[in-house]
């Protein structure tokens, strides 16, 4: 009970059947109808209400604040448009403790699949973050994100629905994001569009003035640019 109640916490939208899963995966023997059951018994059904997404009863725990580079990573989406009006998205990743942003993949239709493979990507690069931070997308509730984090030893943290200050570090992040570069450009296609979004990255990384790490210093990133 105790454990199920923990997973419920924080995957808000996690009904009994995906909580049986992560159950099982921990070693955890409980048939699907008790612990159905014992679900509705601990008051965690979802609630369904006409015309309304879902939403969970109960209230997510307090984040503890990474302690290291790398402990924990924020994602997020960012939309804009090129000049001829077609649409596109952004998935930014940041790494919430030294606040650098460690992956921008620009797309016309970003899915759960795109997601895994930035943050895979990523990992090769760095090495996996031990948690992630992100909203209830559907991006971020797949199946495919569940198992690439399951079999990397990597916690999803999801934020509760209708409450972006849950993460407001990527949110603030992307406000820049828009303010500096997206606003300050026209792209007149979406490799123009990649090309300029990776060179604000770069500068944003490595010779933008960040004034929450010190009075506008530089960040210190893991591989060693910034002081």
């Amino acid at each position: 009970r105790a454990r199920m109640r923990e997973i419920a916490q924080t995957r808000m939208r996690y009904g009994y059947r995906k909580i049986h899963v992560l159950l099982a995966r921990e070693g955890y023997c409980v048939g699907k109808f008790l612990l159905r059951r014992l679900y509705r018994e601990e008051g965690l059904s979802l609630r369904y209400r006409p015309g309304r997404r879902r939403r969970a009863q109960g209230t997510r725990p307090e984040r503890r604040p990474p302690a290291r580079p790398n402990a924990a990573w924020s994602l997020d989406f960012v939309a804009d448009q090129l000049s001829n009006g077609h649409k596109f998205r952004m998935l930014t990743v940041l790494d919430v403790y030294t606040r650098e942003c460690v992956a921008i993949t620009v797309g016309q239709r970003l899915t759960g699949v795109e997601v895994v493979s930035t943050l895979d990507r990523t990992r090769l690069q760095r090495g996996a973050p031990g948690r992630l931070f992100c909203d209830n997308g559907s991006e971020f509730t797949s199946h495919l994100l569940d198992l690439w984090a399951y079999h990397r030893g990597v916690t999803i943290e999801f934020s509760r629905p209708g409450k972006p200050t849950d993460n407001t570090f990527i949110e603030s992040f992307n406000g820049t994001l828009r303010d500096e570069c997206l606003n300050a450009h026209w792209f007149t296609t979406l490799d123009d569009a990649k090309e300029k979004i990776s060179a604000w990255r770069t500068e944003y990384n490595e010779s933008r003035p960040y004034r929450a790490l010190g009075r506008f210093r530089l960040r210190n990133l893991p591989g060693g640019i910034g002081t």
